[in-house]
């Protein structure tokens, strides 16, 4: 399975109760396809994967692969502790899913020998095609990540660390010693400030939270980047990423509430986060709106 284009992570919808509306994220779902998405990730990192149960994850997925009706590949999210990564991969395939976004284990620190064997544990669950996620506490070497990268259904690494040198090796590393198709994957928060760097060294697929809410910036700044124009890549960073990350890192987890506020603004009711996690003031929402503007301003 190759994907290829941006790559849509939805938020999760809650109702006034708190539930898991699965009416509103069909329609989200549904929006995103059909505004180009080249795949389908929920449940993950920007769908606050790390405040749902098992129940609702699968329910999400399940939702999610009907409402893209085949028309591209819907991958969930797995991870935390070994047991809960193995039921959460177990519920993604019940659930018609295409492949797994493989989370970081429990925040301890381990070797990366012992990644390796999470990996391989997780990936003997189910029979989809699992992408690894690279952050926080999921730190490979160019060697533990060939070892996952020849795992038989491990078909990506997705890198959220940020360290170009250590990146730069893996990259090399793998396509040097792993012969079956394989992709690299920038998923930093708000990836696109960082798409120019990560395609230097040969990595040009992202994550995309913007097209969550703004399909039409998240498309148009990918169109540039492909057809080479650099002067308007050069505008979309200055005037509306750049001022993007800068609100986002005012408040810690706003690289998620910041999203689900956007999508409100569309005028899809996805409800707020959950904690621990905290909604946008009503001063940061106001900034956001401002920031939107300008990118739907260029985008134009």
């Amino acid at each position: 399975m190759q994907l290829d284009g941006v790559l849509f992570f939805p938020v999760t919808p809650f109702d006034a109760d708190g539930a898991l509306a699965e009416d509103v994220l069909a329609e989200h779902v549904k929006r995103g396809v059909a505004a180009g998405a080249g795949g389908v990730f929920v449940a993950c990192g920007t769908g606050e994967f790390h405040a749902m149960e098992l129940a609702e994850v699968e329910r999400a997925v399940a939702v999610a692969v009907g409402a893209t009706a085949g028309r591209v590949p819907v991958f969930a999210g797995a991870g935390g502790p070994l047991p809960t990564a193995r039921r959460y991969a177990e519920a993604a395939e019940r659930a018609g899913a295409d492949g797994l976004l493989l989370l970081p284990p429990y925040l301890v620190t381990s070797p990366a020998k012992g990644l390796v064997r999470y990996v391989a544990e997780v990936a003997g669950a189910t029979g989809l095609p699992l992408i690894v996620y690279q952050r926080n506490n999921a730190v490979f070497t160019p060697e533990t990540a060939v070892e996952v990268a020849c795992l038989p259904t491990v078909v990506g690494f997705k890198d959220g660390l940020g360290d170009i040198d250590l990146l730069q090796r893996i990259v090399l590393a793998v396509r040097r010693n792993v012969s079956k198709p394989f992709q690299f994957f920038n998923g930093l928060p708000t990836a696109e400030l960082t798409v120019p760097a990560y395609r230097g060294i040969g990595v040009d697929l992202y994550s995309s939270a913007v097209f969550a809410f703004a399909p039409e910036i998240s498309l148009g700044f990918y169109q540039a980047v492909q057809a080479g124009d650099r002067e308007l890549v050069t505008r979309y960073l200055n005037e509306f990423y750049k001022p993007l990350v800068e609100l986002r890192d005012q408040v810690p987890g706003y690289a998620v509430a910041l999203v689900k506020a956007a999508v409100r603004a569309t005028g899809l009711d996805v409800g707020g986060v959950r904690p621990p996690l905290l909604d946008p003031t009503p001063e940061h929402v106001a900034q956001l709106e401002k920031v939107v503007a300008a990118g739907r301003s260029i985008a134009s």
